[in-house]
């Protein structure tokens, strides 16, 4: 066939292909802290081949199919917003970007159903089914840059989670391409005990058993009411236990987020009382619900010591919570940052926060290490950090962030807790997935991706350690 680029021509597809440097350069890596700081530093990640993007699942097979002959690696591309390093660019790979892939496919009102395109911008899919009087309840902080595909690839967590259910209760069937240019279809039904549920071999896989090229959500109606509430602790275990007794309680109010002190002074300048940490929640259903939903929470709260404060700090942060300012004017100043979420039993939450914090605090030149609760369960919640640092030599701050890292992976190991709540695995992550899964369960992961994925085409360097 010759090199790939001759056999998508020759299969008629010649359109798809785009090998402009810009383009390229574009598609070289994702959002990952890291690569942002080497591109800043003057080594940029390597360009690909050429960026691709099919218009159907058709295309995405044969482009597969082209990729399995010419024994071409492919990296999948959804809006490269992900934040761990699942996408880094090599000039023998082609990207594949499900940019072509985009669009409402059907929305069935009566079964509360919508099917779009995996390349469909993840605010373009939510606008389109609010038309309709119907939400997809799926708000990660990058739902304006993301794509739905990607939230499958990655396993995502949305702000409102705790009431909603994370990108696995959310999703309801799907179409995905395996590394051979086979599609795999699964069943349109609410639920089903006919094996294994195939569906989970693609969440969370960062693109390297398959592309996924078709998402169906399963919808809910917009909240008849939705009202904020903010109650603040006197410690952070108190506010631990307090958002415990109301998950054990039965309450899923969509938002529930815990600051510890430190966030809570920073984010929330003049809203909480110094030296105490914020709960924000968020009640929605009907008015039924919601209504007697407050009062009981604020019941529970005060028997931990919880104080309610204006509930205008919850409407705050709805405003502002996607603002997120970028790395580069910090590397401009010498500071290293990032964010590291993890999660644990209610048992080991405080144990785990004070764990990692006081690793961080010992990293040279640390400004920052803070953290908060975003995504709570009944046996457990997840906490995420904040560090930034400055090393007294510029040239040093890309050792500095892997200390950061290591710090905080091998503090959370250490206390029972788990690597990854939400934003997926990546490279930042890889070397510790065997600490998280044990060297059996990297095993399993290995030899599922030599039977779908034998010349290890698909995302190489990506979730599994060794590829």
């Amino acid at each position: 066939m010759g090199t790939i680029l001759e056999g998508l021509a020759a299969s008629g597809l010649e359109a798809i292909i785009d090998q402009g440097e810009a383009r390229r350069a574009e598609h070289a890596r994702d959002w990952w802290a890291r690569n942002e700081l080497l591109d800043f530093q003057g080594t940029p990640s390597a360009s690909p081949l050429a960026v691709v993007t099919p218009r159907s699942t058709e295309e995405v097979s044969t482009v597969l199919r082209c990729a399995r002959e010419t024994r071409t690696p492919v990296i999948p591309y959804g809006g490269g917003s992900g934040v761990c390093g699942a996408i880094q660019g090599r000039p023998d790979a082609i990207v594949l970007s499900t940019a072509g892939l985009d669009g409402l496919i059907s929305l069935d009102d009566g079964d509360l159903l919508a099917t779009f395109g995996a390349g469909t911008n993840g605010m373009a899919a939510e606008r389109r089914v609010q038309e309709d009087g119907l939400t997809i309840g799926h708000w990660p902080q990058s739902i304006e840059l993301s794509t739905v595909g990607g939230w499958i690839a990655t396993r995502a967590a949305g702000q409102f989670s705790t009431g909603y259910g994370n990108i696995e209760e959310i999703v309801h069937d799907l179409v995905a391409v395996l590394p051979d240019g086979s599609v795999v279809r699964t069943r349109r039904t609410p639920r089903s005990a006919a094996g294994p549920d195939l569906r989970q071999l693609f969440l969370g896989s960062e693109g390297t058993l398959g592309v996924v090229t078709e998402v169906t959500f399963s919808l809910r109606p917009l909240p008849e009411a939705s009202r904020g509430q903010a109650i603040s602790f006197p410690s952070l275990e108190a506010g631990i236990e307090g958002t415990r007794r109301l998950m054990r309680a039965g309450f899923r109010p969509p938002v529930a987020r815990l600051y510890d002190d430190m966030e809570s002074a920073r984010n929330f300048e003049g809203a909480c009382p110094d030296g105490r940490h914020l709960l924000l929640l968020l009640h929605e259903g009907p008015e039924a619900l919601v209504a007697p939903a407050l009062p009981a929470v604020a019941k529970l709260c005060a028997e931990v010591d919880g104080t309610e404060h204006d509930a205008a700090v919850v409407d705050h942060w709805l405003e502002r919570r996607n603002h997120v300012p970028g790395f580069r004017g910090f590397m401009e100043k010498g500071i290293i940052l990032d964010t590291i979420e993890v999660a644990a039993p209610w048992s080991r939450v405080a144990e785990l926060y004070h764990a990692v914090v006081s690793s961080l605090r010992e990293v040279e030149g640390i400004l920052i290490a803070s953290g908060h609760s975003s995504h709570s369960y009944r046996s457990g919640t997840n906490l995420y950090f904040t560090f930034l640092a400055r090393p007294a030599d510029a040239a040093d701050m890309a050792r500095t962030y892997d200390e950061c890292w290591r710090r905080a992976m091998e503090a959370t190991l250490a206390c029972g807790g788990g690597i990854a709540h939400h934003h997926g695995i990546g490279r930042v992550r890889r070397d510790f997935l065997a600490d998280e899964i044990g060297t059996e369960g990297v095993e399993t992961l290995r030899a599922i991706k030599r039977v779908l994925d034998p010349e290890g085409l698909l995302n190489p360097g990506a979730l599994i350690p060794g590829e």
